[in-house]
């Protein structure tokens, strides 16, 4: 299978604080990765390098085989919080970064319908931002995402603000649009249950300076319904990194106490 990103001795440091130590990663094709790791081991850090809104401090980081040097359309984020333009319709919000390619408008409003209906928000094209529940809002900012085709979805905790329910809900769409689209995606989590459930391959980063210290396939079926967090496969896996992370927190209490 071929790796659509390379992280190579990737390191940040601010001022004198190395916050995370040399990382390699290899992200094939159609990967679904999750990362796990205690607050401050550089999860979030790590994907904005590779999101290009961060400089590290030494290493590379490729896409496919190009090295990234700032933010490109071949990256879609999704941020924790929703980061809608509160000025634009549902609809509009969707279609600016097809604007910005030069698209059509009419090219614009047929690649924005789909992605609403994929993520059920037919009949919102119209409504602000502010006109619609958490939930809703962080569709449209995962639609927006999806229009501009990116070769790989990048998605700091974006449930993570939700609702357990709501959560719940967007975990699934989420994953049947990853199923369907074949998109390649590193998703920044604190949820053992949702890493678990989401992913095809766990990363646990280390206390700070962050490192990658295991890298776990998750051999569960698809397409993925809840029914298999009952399987002994899931609760194996989850005991295994519960304990990878909470041995984690405790380095990382350690180092401030």
């Amino acid at each position: 299978m071929n790796n659509v990103l390379a992280i190579r001795g990737v390191e940040r440091r601010f001022d004198t604080t190395l916050a995370l130590s040399a990382t390699d990663l290899d992200v094939a094709e159609n990967d679904f990765i999750t990362i796990l790791g205690p607050s401050g081991c550089g999860k979030s850090t790590l994907l904005r390098i590779v999101a290009g809104l961060d400089q590290q401090t030494a290493g590379e980081v490729l896409l496919d085989g190009q090295r990234i040097d700032g933010p490109g359309a071949d990256r879609g984020m999704v941020f924790q919080s929703y980061t809608l333009f509160p000025w634009l319709t549902v609809r509009d919000n969707v279609c600016f970064g097809l604007r910005e390619k030069g698209l059509p408008r009419e090219q614009q409003l047929d690649i924005a319908n789909g992605f609403l209906q994929k993520v059920g928000l037919k009949g919102f094209e119209h409504h602000y931002p502010k006109q619609l529940s958490g939930g809703m809002q962080q569709r449209t900012a995962i639609a927006r995402a999806l229009a501009n085709d990116p070769r790989i979805l990048l998605m700091d905790e974006p449930f993570g603000a939700l609702d357990h329910q709501t959560r719940e809900l967007m975990q699934e769409l989420l994953l049947g649009i990853w199923e369907a689209q074949k998109k390649t995606v590193l998703f920044v989590t604190h949820d053992i249950d949702e890493s678990v459930f989401m992913a095809s391959r766990v990363v646990v980063m280390s206390a700070r300076p962050g490192r990658i210290k295991l890298d776990r396939r998750v051999e569960l079926p698809h397409p993925r319904h809840y029914s298999v967090k009952t399987s002994p496969a899931f609760a194996a896996l989850k005991a295994e990194l519960t304990e990878s992370v909470r041995a984690e927190v405790l380095a990382a209490q350690a180092l401030v106490s």
